[in-house]
């Protein structure tokens, strides 16, 4: 095969057209490509870099909610703490209280019982004088023997344990 003359003018040809379609699309086509390209992973990392930031945020913003969750539970349970101990002295408040109630109204009881049994005692006597009394005069208006005063007084001595 011979390579003639035309041959050559058609190589040279498709060489000089591949160059210049080669330097259109390096001028026209390839430095916007790579432009967009570059841009497109700019933005890409970019948005990685986002993303990361948004991750560390979000994970110190959670660790900063979980802080404030502990403080939350300890002042809650400080609050308890506080109301089971103020809970306590209430109920020792009360029970004081009704110890002292109860020991007013003993008091008032045995003070109650004792008058009570210091008017028997005195109503006693003034009957035992009053018995005593009409003993007397009964012996006094007749002069009886020492049978009869025994007799009466044995019945008076009967009347008194009766009452």
């Amino acid at each position: 095969m011979q390579v003639t003359q035309q041959d050559i003018a058609v190589i040279v040809t498709n060489i000089f057209g591949f160059l210049i379609v080669l330097w259109v699309l390096r001028k026209f086509a390839w430095g916007p490509l790579m432009q967009f390209l570059e841009d497109r992973r700019r933005r890409i990392a970019d948005e990685f870099a986002t993303i990361d930031r948004d991750k560390s945020q979000a994970g110190r913003l959670r660790g900063e909610y979980e802080e404030k969750l502990k403080e939350i539970e300890a002042v809650k349970r400080a609050r308890i703490q506080e109301g089971v101990s103020e809970a306590q002295q209430i109920a020792e408040t009360i029970k004081a209280e009704s110890r002292r109630e109860a020991d007013e109204i003993r008091d008032r009881a045995r003070d109650s019982a004792q008058r009570e049994l210091d008017k028997a005692r005195i109503e006693l006597r003034d009957e035992i004088v009053e018995m005593t009394i009409r003993s007397t005069e009964k012996i006094i208006q007749e002069r009886l023997d020492d049978a009869k005063h025994r007799e009466l007084i044995a019945k008076t001595i009967d009347g008194v344990g009766k009452a």
